[in-house]
């Protein structure tokens, strides 16, 4: 792991989206990090924050 940056944009053809299905192709600009190679793995997660409840 190289580090930890969030999605500063994500494209499908030319639209902004907010998801893209999976299979799909996109275009995926992160945030404080342009040094992306051919061959790279990115592997995207969500952090949810949840109330403790009893």
């Amino acid at each position: 792991m190289i580090g930890d940056y969030a999605i500063d944009t994500l494209r499908r053809e030319k639209d902004d989206v907010k998801e893209v299905r999976q299979g799909m192709e996109c275009g995926i600009k992160l945030m404080n990090f342009n040094d992306v190679k051919e061959a790279d793995t990115l592997e995207a997660y969500r952090i949810e924050h949840v109330a403790r409840t009893l």
